[in-house]
């Protein structure tokens, strides 16, 4: 079956989903309650690091989409 993708180009989409993923594992913790409050919810790596991750992967995904390698 032929694709009409390189191969180069399906690697770094699966390398920019996994980053994706990452990003978002990265915003995963325990939330605040009604009853007690959780100070880790507004931590860095949850509130800016995680969304930039993910966000850096997002347009790793739209590069490796629209990315045309040349051959020689």
């Amino acid at each position: 079956m032929k694709f009409n993708m390189p191969k180069t180009n399906a690697i770094l989409i699966a390398i920019s989903f996994l980053i994706v993923i990452v990003g978002f594992a990265l915003m995963v913790g325990a939330p605040s309650g009604a009853t007690e409050y959780n100070p880790e919810i507004f931590s860095f790596l949850r509130i800016t690091f995680g969304p930039m991750i993910a966000f850096a992967g997002f347009v790793l995904m739209i590069v490796a989409i629209l990315f045309k390698f040349s051959k020689k």
